[in-house]
């Protein structure tokens, strides 16, 4: 892989969040190329499709409509093509138990979302950076886990 930018896909059925993440990852230093779905099925659709660019980094919201996130983990982890996929999965709170299910089931990343644009664009920043360090020196994602 040798491309100067990052996918990432975003999930939130959120208006506001999904404008504060763009923003966020248009101020990185990383080129980041986005995309952006309101919810699972729509990401799954896309993920299955013909012409789908799989992401290095997918963030998920923890509480989206239809199926929970873990399900959408689940789903993925099953399918060979997403193994180098780095899933974030973020919530404004987790308790313990809701963290380790996360892990258990496959996901990277648990992230607490900030409450205010800088502090956000920081633990964003920090994903990402990790993020592209194993991505252009080819590290095995399989064993990279992350709570911020």
């Amino acid at each position: 892989m040798n491309r100067e930018y990052l996918n990432v896909i975003l999930v939130d059925n959120g208006e506001e969040n999904r404008i504060l993440f763009k923003k966020v990852f248009k101020d990185l230093k990383v080129g980041i190329k986005i995309q952006i779905f309101g919810n699972g099925e729509n990401l799954m659709d896309y993920l299955n499709s013909e012409e789908a660019q799989i992401p290095e980094i997918l963030f998920m919201e923890k509480e989206i409509p239809k199926k929970n996130s873990l399900e959408y983990i689940e789903e993925i982890k099953t399918d060979f093509r997403f193994d180098n996929m780095v899933i974030a999965i973020y919530s404004d709170h987790f308790s313990t138990a809701e963290e380790e299910e996360i892990f258990v089931n496959g996901a990277n990343i648990v992230m607490k979302k900030p409450d205010n644009y800088d502090n956000l664009k920081k633990v964003v920043a920090e994903i990402v950076t990790l993020n592209w360090q194993y991505h252009t020196s080819g590290l095995n994602k399989n064993n990279f886990i992350m709570k911020v």
